[in-house]
């Protein structure tokens, strides 16, 4: 959030800045949603609270696709709609886990998932997980932190993750839920990636578990973030208190946005996503061709979501950390790239997070400045 601080106050300067930083789509929500909202607005369409759950046309409607994404059969009644992801995340923490409970999770990792279960007073348990076992934790891990520290209360998986972009595959996920049931943690998966990917599609956790809380939303493969729509699949033990907490701390989310959001499902705005993921594969493969002249070290394989996480390499020398690179590159170059810090507090000053979110433009003309101030060319802007 500092970096994107930042980015602001050169642009009101009146710097021409490219920010590979945040995940958010450039594309915007599909047209067909843009439209829906504007009939609600033409049509004065009264907008209050919604049941707490979500309208059940929109609740339909994401079962319905999750039976044509996974072949699995969710009842609406187990689909909470939520005021985005975080909303998620904060309900089916407080639902799963109490003051204290042990929660392991992949470092490095989106750092909400730690930020939030600490506020609750819940500890995290950090699973070192390096390029060795592509970044996402195994049964192997869980087993020797139990065997040292003693019993996990839940594991918080992503897949594809941020931000490393690498996916769990059908029989590593089915281990892992498999662990979490006979032991006892609550398996958390978030799968708010899905549909970005650039090979195999990704694997939800419904298709191995009834036992997961799954958290998605439609900012990313809809493009929507400012819409603040997300969702969790919850296991039928936290439906109800999910829907007790959820009655309290944000009563609904946002009406208008649900009753628009229903037309996410159709062919046209399934068209639409679907070119956008064109465009992030275009702008990856921009970048992975353009990993030895950057200088960069090792990259997480990306196989999906929007990012790359590479080892700033030759440039760690140099700089010092990562934090020092990403400040150097977007004061001189005026490129934004995100230090790895946020995502991994041990060993993220080796690395930085681009974002290939912006599209493939705005990536090929941030790595064309960062070539130029890596050549200590002086017109790297």
């Amino acid at each position: 959030m500092s970096t994107l601080a930042r980015v602001e106050q050169l642009r009101h300067a009146g710097h021409d800045v490219v920010s590979l930083t945040a995940g958010e789509p450039g594309s915007g929500a599909p047209p067909s949603v843009n439209r829906a909202a504007a009939r609600i607005h033409q049509d004065n369409t009264v907008l209050n609270y919604s049941a707490g759950f979500g309208i059940l046309p929109l609740r339909e409607a994401l079962a319905e696709h999750c039976s044509s994404w996974y072949g699995v059969d969710l009842p609406a009644e187990r689909i909470a709609i939520t005021t985005g992801s975080s909303g998620a995340f904060v309900l089916s923490f407080l639902a799963a886990f109490d003051a204290g409970a042990r929660v392991a999770l992949a470092r490095p990792g989106y750092p909400a998932y730690r930020n939030i279960l600490d506020s609750l007073g819940i500890e995290v348990v950090d699973l070192d997980c390096d390029p060795d076992v592509r970044f996402q934790p195994t049964v192997e891990q869980l087993e020797a932190e139990v065997a040292q520290n003693g019993s996990l209360d839940g594991l918080i998986i992503a897949s594809p993750a941020n931000p490393t972009g690498t996916m769990i595959g059908r029989e590593q996920l089915s281990s892992l839920a498999q662990w979490c049931t006979s032991h006892g943690a609550q398996l958390i998966s978030d799968e708010i990636y899905h549909g970005i990917s650039y090979g195999e599609p990704a694997v939800s956790a419904s298709e191995v578990t009834d036992d997961a809380v799954i958290i998605s939303s439609f900012s990313k493969y809809w493009g929507m973030p400012g819409w603040r729509l997300g969702w969790t699949v919850l296991p039928e033990y936290l439906v109800d208190p999910v829907a007790r907490l959820g009655g309290n701390i944000a009563l609904c989310a946002p009406h208008g946005s649900q009753i628009a959001a229903v037309e996410a499902f159709s062919t046209e705005s399934m068209d639409f996503a679907e070119s956008q993921v064109a465009e992030y594969a275009a702008a990856r493969q921009l970048v992975l061709d353009a990993l030895d002249e950057l200088g960069w070290g090792r990259v997480a394989p990306a196989d999906g979501a929007f990012y790359v996480y590479t080892h700033i390499g030759e440039h760690l020398q140099r700089f010092g950390s990562s934090e020092d690179y990403c400040a150097a590159v977007l004061e001189e170059a005026g490129v934004a790239v995100v230090p790895g810090t946020d995502f991994d507090p041990v060993n993220g000053h080796e690395w930085v997070r681009l974002s290939l979110a912006p599209g493939r433009e705005a990536v090929e003309e941030g790595l064309r400045r960062i070539k130029a101030f890596h050549a200590g060319d002086p017109s790297a802007r």
